[in-house]
This record gives structure tokens, sequence and C-alpha cells, in this order.
């Protein structure tokens, strides 16, 4: 028995209703129909009278319609998520109408291989035809409009739930507002695959199967238990293995030298296998298993990018980066494909030692980030006045590599480049800021100046900040091109003090080039007499307020001087078409030998 919590639903019941009658069979991918269909679901907090605060939850394999609360006072567990799910949580039921199925196939009460056949009175079993995530995506469609849902703020799920997401977002683009697919992917590759075939294998090779006709009689517990071994397996990463598990024996001080299970990680496993039997059904597995196999947007509809050009849905794609299952490469892809329709969309990857079950087991970081999403689409941020606070504004607090230092007591440097920045930027423009840090430029650009922007940071923290102004922002390292972006699509690209942070500078300036109609380039001056000072009369590497590291915490890797940076445009044919360098706080520019004397220096440059 649990105890019911604050902030928890509470007690709530799995409701089961029929969704497609006899009369009306649903057409599957596969060519065949099925009916009647039943669909089992819950629902947490209220509807408004706007309508427009539904949140469907989409479960993976393993999960089912019961996502928080108990439906029982003597539950041991309270619902898959309720971590995430109720009043004042991540998911605040006090906000959003949540609603969760159990998807077609599952074993949780919704129509699936245990369900039985109208033909035969009996349970389908292996006639149960075979079905896919659209055909499931399908059915939670059908669900919602007898629930009257006219349109839904946000659909969200990890792993098979978030390929649940992405169907979601592609086959019906005017109902939905914002798509959260986590830990997902648009196929599965070979390795993935081939786990799913040894699982489904060790269940149709237990002598207990009795060709899918086992409900009468001991079903292939053994069967199921070794395939939800082998599936456990691939849900967790090395790491995190090895910090709970390492080599340690369960039971005893030393080796037993028989087969028996003694390794703590073998122990469990056991464990798992066996708790999985006592709440799944093999055929599902089976069903589920192979629906996932079949999912491949980019053959379904020509290529990626085709299968996402018609989404009008705000993304927030997260992956987790110890995830070897559904990797952050397979989460990127995504991203690329949306970026390259231009799309609205979000990315992080997280870091966390959980592997692909990082998903159930965040609830800290990927709560902040579902929440403020959700609230960012619900009720997006107005925009403010921030002339008024221009002053304040001025101190930045965080370019990525200068929050990670002021955490550390470092001074903040002074940043009246935005002011300039923004002044040069045309109205109504786009502009992509990459290194965009906190979003500060980027908002105060799309409150003042009404452009339309998009941003790019590397430092988690800063994306969830952005997340929470809802500006589109993508964790991604410039390093590594921008090749999924057009050919100017953008008339500004926004490259502000982070030139010096660069590795590959010439490579970086051409993909910038070629994505921006113009590049805005600021980066602090090393050449200011006080660095020379400093050098000169100390023999000490430089540290001012313009320049607060010393050598040993510096993110910067070069050393550039506004002569540098002229002759790097030169060697580049880049047209410089405004040179602005800055002192402190002041907006009016250098005039008297400004290599000598500005602190910062601020660039308008193109290229045709």
């Amino acid at each position: 028995m649990i105890e019911v919590g604050k902030n928890s639903v509470g007690l709530v019941q799995t409701k089961v209703t029929r969704v497609v009658e006899a009369r009306q069979p649903l057409e599957l991918e596969c060519g065949k129909t099925l009916a009647p269909i039943d669909v089992a679901y819950e629902t947490y907090g209220k509807l408004n009278e706007a309508g427009d605060n539904a949140v469907l939850i989409c479960h993976a394999l393993s999960g089912n319609a019961h996502v928080a609360g108990v439906n029982n006072p003597d539950d041991r567990k309270p619902g898959w998520w309720d971590v995430m799910v109720g009043p004042g949580k991540r998911i605040d039921t006090n906000k959003y109408f949540v609603i969760c199925s159990n998807f077609l196939g599952g074993c949780g009460g919704t129509t699936g291989p245990s369900s039985i056949n109208p033909s035969t009175g009996k349970p389908y079993g292996l006639d149960f035809p075979i079905i896919t995530i659209a055909d499931m995506v399908k059915v939670q469609k059908v669900l919602l409009d007898k629930l009257g849902i006219k349109e839904l703020l946000a659909v969200i799920g990890g792993s098979i739930g978030g390929m649940q997401v992405l169907q979601w977002a592609i086959e019906y683009p005017d109902f939905i507002k914002a798509a959260i697919p986590a830990a997902t992917t648009t196929h599965l590759g070979a390795q993935s695959i081939a786990f799913d075939a040894v699982g489904r294998n060790a269940i149709l090779a237990d002598p207990n199967f009795a060709g899918g006709q086992y409900t009468d009689k001991k079903g292939p517990d053994r069967g199921l238990a070794i395939a939800r071994m082998i599936g456990h397996i691939t849900y967790l990463s090395e790491q995190g293995m090895r910090e709970k598990f390492g080599r340690e024996l369960r039971n005893a001080d030393s080796y037993s030298y028989d087969i028996n299970s003694e390794f703590a990680v073998e122990t469990y496993l056991d464990y798992q296998g066996q708790s999985f039997v006592e709440r799944f059904d093999s055929n599902s597995y089976l069903y589920i298993t192979k629906a996932a196999d079949y999912f491949d947007l980019g053959k379904d509809y020509g290529s990626l990018k085709k299968a996402f050009a018609n989404t009008k849905c705000r993304f927030l794609v997260m992956s987790f980066a110890s995830d070897w299952l559904f990797t952050p490469l397979q989460s990127r892809t995504i991203v690329n494909a949306l970026v390259a329709n231009d799309k609205d969309v979000s990315y992080c990857d997280i870091t966390s030692p959980y592997g692909h079950d990082a998903f159930l087991l965040e609830p800290e970081i990927l709560g902040s980030f579902i929440s403020d999403f959700l609230d960012a689409t619900h009720q997006p941020p107005e925009k403010k006045d921030h002339k008024n606070n221009r002053a304040q504004a001025c101190i930045e607090p965080g370019r990525s590599e200068h929050k990670r230092i002021n955490d550390f007591g470092q001074p903040h440097r002074i940043r009246v480049d935005y002011d300039v920045i923004e002044s040069l930027i045309e109205p109504n423009s786009t502009v992509l800021d990459i290194g965009c840090g906190d979003g500060e430029l980027l908002a105060n650009l799309i409150a003042d100046k009404n452009i339309t922007g998009k941003g790019i940071e590397l430092e988690q923290d800063l994306v969830l900040t952005c997340v929470n102004q809802g500006l589109p922002i993508i964790q991604h390292n410039v390093e590594y091109g921008l090749e999924n972006y057009a050919d100017k699509s953008y008339d500004y690209v926004i490259l502000s003090q982070t030139v010096q942070t660069v590795k590959n500078t010439e490579r970086v300036f051409t993909e910038l080039f070629r994505v921006g109609r113009k590049v805005i380039v600021s980066f602090p001056n090393f050449a200011h007499w006080r660095c020379r000072a400093q050098l000169f009369f100390w023999g000490n590497a430089p540290v001012t307020k313009q320049l607060p590291f010393e050598w040993h915490n510096s993110p910067y890797i070069h050393c550039l001087s506004l002569k540098d940076f002229d002759q790097f445009c030169k060697r580049l044919n880049v047209k410089v078409e405004k040179k602005i360098p800055l002192i402190k706080t002041r907006l009016s520019p250098v005039r008297f030998v400004p290599n000598l004397f500005a602190e910062q220096v601020i660039y308008v440059t193109s290229k045709e």
C-alpha cells in the first residue's frame, strides 16, 4: 500500500470505451481491418472553457494508460510517470487536462492479442492482425474525437511513445500545437531490430507458447522473462550498470562456481524478467516490438525532410547522452530534418548516466524542459519593453562560458554590444544567433524589432533558459557545421563574443556566410592597452573587466585584435560594412586609435 501525497492526482479510474464498432471496422496499414476496438484510458485535471489545455501522453512498450495516481488504495506503486504528472508537478494537472490511453495491441485494457476474437469466441493470439505505430495513433485520434477534444496543446512521449508523437505531428498537423518526443527515433537501426528479434524468438521458442493460444494454460513465462531481460539491458548504460552493480555478488563473498545467478546484475535481471511476466502479455510483446521495427518515417514519406514538410506544431526534441539504444545522433537526425524545413524546433541532449531509461529516471531536468516548453506554448511570453532595463541588461549573466565561470564567483562581462547589435538589425528580419547564451539578445530583438529569431547554444542550462522564454533553441556545436540550414536562409547571423572560442574559425565563417546574408561578429579586443600594459609591466596573461578569466580557466583559444580580424576578412574576401569599436559601457564608438583603446568591437560583414 502506498500513501497518496498532496501532489498526487489520487485515486483514478481506468476507463474503457468502445471507439470502433463492428459495423465500421478500422482499416489497418497491413491491409486488414479490425473491429470492434475498445480503448482503456485515464484522464487527469479538467478541460478548460477554451478547450486548449489538453495534453496527450503516449506510453512506451511496457507502459499503459495508468500514468499517475493509484487505481486502488492498496496499490504498491503509483502510475508509471507519477513523478511528472499531478497538481503542481511538471505536467501540472491544475493547468492541463492530461489524457493517457493504452495503445492498440497493448495488454492494459485496449484491444490486443489477448482480447476476444468475435469470430471465434477465443482470444486472438496470433490471429490478431499486424499493427503499426500509425495504427496506434489513428486509434488515439478516434478516442480523442469521442471525448470531444478539438485540439491538443501537446503530445508527449518517450521511446516508442516518442514514435507516436512524431506520427501525430505528421498525420494531424492542424490538431496539435506542440510535439515533445524524448529518447526516440524515426526508425530502428539493424542493432535495435536484432535485439527485438532475439526477444521475440525467446518467446516463440518457449514450449508453453502453444501457437499463441496459451491463455487457458501456463504461458511462455520463461521466454517472456528472457525477452524482458534482453530488452532491459538495452535500456541501461554501461556507466549506469558499472556504478550500480560492478562485479558485486548478491548473496556471497566468494564465487560459488556453479551456473546459478550470483552476480548482482544477474539477480537484478532475473527480478526484472519475473516482475514483467506478472503484468505483461507475451503476444502483446511480439506485436508491439514488430510495430516498432516497421516504423520508418523516411521510407513511408520518401525522406525525412518530406515527412516533416507539412508539420505545423512546435517541437521540443530531447535525447540522453548515455542512451545507446536510441542515440543522440538519431534525435539530431529528427532535428536536422525539421531545421531543413525551417520548423520551430528546440533540442537538448541531456547529460545522464541512466541510458535509455533516463526519460523515466530524470524527472528534474527533463521535467524542467517539458514544463517550460508547455507553459511557453500555452501562454507565450509577452513582448516586453526591454529598454527600461538597458543598464542592467548590459551585464550579461551568461553566454555559455561566462555563466559557467560566474557560478564560481568570477566577474560578469559588460555586454554593451547587445544594444549596438540590436540597432544594426532591420525590423522584421530573420536572425540566427549562434552561441545565443540565455537568449537575452534574441528576446530583445523579437520584442523590439519583431524579428523571426532562432538560436544555437551548447550549454544545457542556457538551452533550458531559452526554452523557458519560448525561443526556438538547438543545442549544437557550430564547429560541426550548419549543413541543414539552407543557403541565405537568414538575413543576419550573429556570432557575439564567441569567435575567440571557435577552433576552426575559417570553416565556421564559411558556413556563416553561406547561411546568412550578413554576419555580425563581436569579440573582446586582446590588443587593448590594459592587456598590453599587464603583459609589458607584470608579464602576466591579462585579466580585465572585458576579459575576466585567468589563463587556466579561460574558454578562449584565440587572442585576436581588430587588426587581426581585418586581415582575416581580407583573406576570405569578406566585405566589412561597419566596424564599431567600443569601450566599457559607452554606446559611442572609439574614434582614436581603436586597436589600442577599444575594449571590444562589432563588425557587420557580408560576402556575395
